[in-house]
């Protein structure tokens, strides 16, 4: 029985991806093995939202080889859809998959024996029109549901169109029923993630749902105790999103909404599909029907042609904003988009030093966001996430919360007190005395 390992970078989305292509894997006989357990196949599922994708491919690669000499290496994600040649031409590695051959590896690669030349299995992205259902188990407390995947939109600074294709989904029928065994494996939280989770609904290239027939659906027929929305931009999250979040005792009360810039002006250049008016509406019916919500917002700094006006325009708009954290980002050029043709580059070390100040801003949000929770009764799913004799988990509202390590709170849902704040800026709870699952 030939052991394999997965290597996972970037999204949740890969995440479940990889955990799909898993159990493809053992459906087929094979082991699936530690990184470090001398496996005879590795599978790296790469990532291509930065410009680090080369390096951490290269890095992964060797270590595999260090530990596993004669092991055969298979690319496949993002990054493999957009640069397969030069992936090929990596020492030590022996195959290339596209995104409409990453899930049938185990029959393209059947055997897995080492050539000389590293095989290229990739083809055009238009070809990757299926949706392919993936799900992650086993992996984290939480489970990673994909319902959708692509993306229709033409923001100037992306890349995931070329490597993901088109916007394409799901049934609303076929999520129900994998959300349905996920929930019989005794998962307590599933997360909906995807490129454009909010496009969900398009199949073979037409409209056949929305969203929120989807979240009405799975609140109605899966007997799982909460449902996260990974993330959803905000010219899709709509009232009546908001309003049935609210009145869930499911779907929790956490939104994560990118912005990306706080600069009209910069989010007209990035094609964005809104303007900030909008976005402040957004996040002012969230805190109208759902005051205690978890608001995380990702941002973009240093796009090209952004001045220093623009980035304070954009810092003013965030800590104004009654959000809880932020995702920075670092703007690197991506070939192949329209940003990378843009003028105006905006210097490295302007764009690090932005992204510092964002960071900071974002621990101060975060700060404020947790002290607004203190003394608030809380519901705890608590993970294998032990560190210095301590467990973490998150509530419902994504607060992460520290406790005593005890192993029977594993995946445990537990009511809390939220008490304190350690000295890592995570919560601390009280009055732990009630396992709801």
């Amino acid at each position: 029985m030939k052991k394999v390992a997965f290597y996972t970078l970037g999204c949740k989305l890969n995440f479940s991806e990889t955990s799909a292509i898993s159990r493809k894997f053992e459906e087929k006989g094979y082991r699936k093995a530690d990184f470090t357990d001398t496996p005879d196949i590795f599978i790296i599922n790469t990532c291509s939202v930065t410009d680090n994708a080369d390096k951490k491919c290269r890095k992964i690669v060797r270590e595999a080889r260090k530990i596993s000499p004669e092991a055969y290496v298979a690319i496949i994600g993002c990054y493999a859809q957009l640069k397969p040649k030069e992936i090929s031409e990596i020492e030590g590695v022996d195959a290339v998959l596209g995104a409409a051959e990453k899930f049938r590896l185990v029959e393209l690669l059947d055997g897995f024996k080492r050539e000389p030349l590293a095989r290229i299995l990739a083809s055009e992205i238009d070809h990757a029109n299926a949706f392919e259902p993936s799900y992650s188990i086993d992996d984290r407390t939480r489970t990673f549901l994909k319902v959708q995947d692509g993306c229709d939109y033409s923001c100037t600074f992306c890349t995931i169109p070329l490597a993901r294709g088109k916007s394409r989904s799901s049934t609303i029928e076929e999520v129900i029923s994998q959300a349905q065994d996920i929930s019989e494996r005794g998962v307590h939280e599933i997360v909906l993630t995807g490129v454009n989770t909010g496009d969900f609904g398009i199949r073979n290239g037409k409209r056949e749902d929305r969203f929120i027939d989807l979240v009405r659906a799975l609140d109605d027929q899966v007997a799982v105790d909460r449902f996260r929305i990974s993330s959803i931009e905000p010219n899709l999250l709509n009232d009546e999103i908001i309003e049935h979040v609210a009145a869930s005792g499911k779907f929790v009360p956490h939104f994560h909404i990118p912005l990306q810039s706080g600069s009209d002006r910069i989010l007209k250049n990035m094609k964005r599909r809104y303007l900030t008016d909008l976005y402040t509406s957004r996040i002012a019916k969230i805190r109208q029907e759902m005051p205690d919500a978890c608001i995380g917002v990702d941002v973009i700094v240093g796009f090209p042609g952004e001045t220093e006006a623009d980035f304070l325009e954009t810092y003013k708009f965030l800590n104004e904003l009654d959000i809880s954290y932020l995702h920075v980002f670092t703007y690197s050029e991506r070939p192949n988009t329209p940003a990378a043709e843009m003028v105006n580059s905006v210097p490295h070390k302007e764009r690090n030093r932005r992204s510092k100040m964002l960071r900071i801003l974002s621990e101060k949000k975060r700060r404020a966001y947790y002290e607004s929770q203190l003394g608030s009764i809380r519901t705890v799913l608590f993970e294998e996430d032990i560190q210095d004799g301590k467990m973490y988990g998150y509530t419902e509202n994504y607060i992460r919360v520290g406790v005593k390590y005890d192993p029977l709170l594993i995946n445990e849902l537990k009511v809390v007190r939220l008490s304190n704040i350690d000295e890592q800026g995570n919560a601390e709870a009280e009055e732990i005395d009630l396992v709801l699952h």
